[in-house]
């Protein structure tokens, strides 16, 4: 059980039997009575959010969440096909879990699935990956105004900013957090 005091920003939380993430905090002192704790709570299973306030001396549930690592195999039309890179078990994550990471996620890619009460509920993609450029418009020489960047599509189908350099064919390393272009990845 965590104490209201203890609630911060990106805690994950168990209310009615669900998990929560705290998207929002805010710390409250009134000039009179308890401090409260006004927080913006996400399911992390609906995606609902609403808010709720703690008074100190309030307690609220851990979530008993679990994180492992796995790897990206196949879609097989219905759902996502992930692999444990400690006992091989597959196991077979719906859409809804995996549409945050679904456009730069690729097949053989290692990623952390988190479990809530032994259920897939969420996937979080490496800081970095490695894409090779499907589509990009032909880079014109004398074409280098100061901060200008060109759209291009890579493999997994999202499209993102890079320098005007950058052809069909590289690949470039992106960030997943932002969904940045990084660097072009040396062969």
């Amino acid at each position: 059980m965590y104490e209201a005091g203890e609630l911060r920003k990106g805690l994950k939380v168990e209310i009615d039997g669900d998990p929560y993430v705290i998207m929002e905090f805010e710390f409250v002192k009134p000039g009179k009575g308890q401090a409260l704790y006004k927080c913006k709570l996400k399911n992390m299973l609906t995606g609902s959010q609403y808010d709720h306030t703690y008074r100190s001396g309030d307690k609220v549930g851990r979530a008993n969440l679990e994180e492992r690592k796995m790897e990206y195999l196949y879609f097989d039309g219905e759902n996502y096909c992930f692999m444990d890179c400690t006992t091989y078990d597959q196991i077979f994550v719906p859409p809804s879990q995996v549409a945050e990471v679904l456009d730069l996620l690729k097949e053989n890619t290692v990623c952390d699935v988190l479990f809530f009460d032994n259920r897939a509920i969420g996937v979080t993609l490496p800081n970095f990956v490695e894409l090779a450029i499907t589509e990009a418009d032909p880079w014109v020489k004398g074409d280098t105004a100061s901060g200008s960047n060109k759209p291009v599509t890579v493999e997994t189908g999202c499209v993102l900013q890079v320098p005007p350099f950058i052809e069909v064919g590289e690949v470039i390393k992106i960030d997943t957090r932002t969904k940045n272009y990084v660097e072009r990845v040396k062969k």
